[in-house]
């Protein structure tokens, strides 16, 4: 690893002060992307803003079906959260499953999207939700904030501090993991809301990253079953193929994870 220097702030306020004062500054909360990168000399941050110890950025809050989740919540905490599960129980199932008991208990969910790797779990539900993505400056819809692979809307050191969304009717996360990672290789997220909208998101998949299932959503609309979705086809052409797993294995993957999120839901 390159020298760096480290800061541990003390509130919102204070973590991007010492990022307009640093360099080549990064924010580190659970570390677990920036840690392992800057251990292989991929990154060179000058200095590091640890952000773990702000207590405004921890925690989780419902009020009636209203969710706010704090940046810094870790993988662990919103998995284990009782009162989370009463309204979304699905994305404390998706928490559940993310890497193993060491990286949900460091990583969170803030860190995560920022990052926004193509094979995260938490993107897809942020898009099914239609969530919101609260910053130390604004406020971003989830279907503007994932712009392609590790990109974001997020401008030079702005700061994810919370994320935002009603609860769904119901809601359910299946996701085929590569078994060495627990990295989505197809992983959908399904949600219907009281009004009948119905949305469908996509992550591990798209070689551009996370993404709606348009056809999916018109057919779930209509009939909330999985049988509504044995003749909606998923083009290929869009998705990855890697030494995991070809476009056309992955497009059965994201109908047949379609189909049992649907059931679980």
């Amino acid at each position: 690893m390159y020298e760096t220097h480290y800061h541990r702030a003390s509130s919102i306020q204070d973590a991007v002060k010492l990022k307009q004062a640093a360099g080549e500054g990064k924010y580190l909360a659970g570390g677990m992307t920036l840690i392992p990168t800057m251990k292989q000399r991929l990154a060179a941050p000058t200095d590091l803003i640890d952000l773990r110890h702000v207590s405004e950025m921890r925690g989780i809050k419902v009020t009636g079906k209203t969710v706010r989740i704090a940046a810094a919540t870790t993988h662990f905490e919103v998995a284990s959260s009782a009162e989370l599960a009463a309204v979304c129980p699905a994305i404390c199932g998706l928490a559940s499953h993310i890497g193993d008991p060491h990286v949900r208990h460091m990583g969170t969910i803030g860190g995560s999207l920022a990052n926004n790797d193509p094979a995260a779990d938490y993107p897809s539900a942020m898009l099914a939700l239609d969530a919101t993505i609260v910053t130390d400056r604004r406020e971003i819809a989830a279907g503007d904030f994932f712009t392609g692979l590790f990109e974001t809307a997020l401008e030079d050191g702005e700061l994810v501090t919370a994320i935002t969304f009603e609860a769904p009717a119901k809601a359910a996360y299946q996701k085929f993991a590569n078994p060495a990672s627990r990295y989505a290789m197809a992983g959908v997220f399904v949600a219907r809301r009281d009004n009948g909208d119905v949305r469908v998101a996509v992550t591990g998949a798209g070689s551009s990253g996370v993404f709606r299932h348009k056809g999916m959503e018109t057919a779930l609309s209509s009939n909330w079953s999985p049988d509504a979705l044995a003749n909606v086809p998923v083009d290929a052409s869009d998705l990855l193929s890697d030494i995991h797993a070809d476009a056309t294995y992955r497009a059965n993957l994201v109908k047949v994870m379609a189909k049992r999120a649907v059931a679980a839901a």
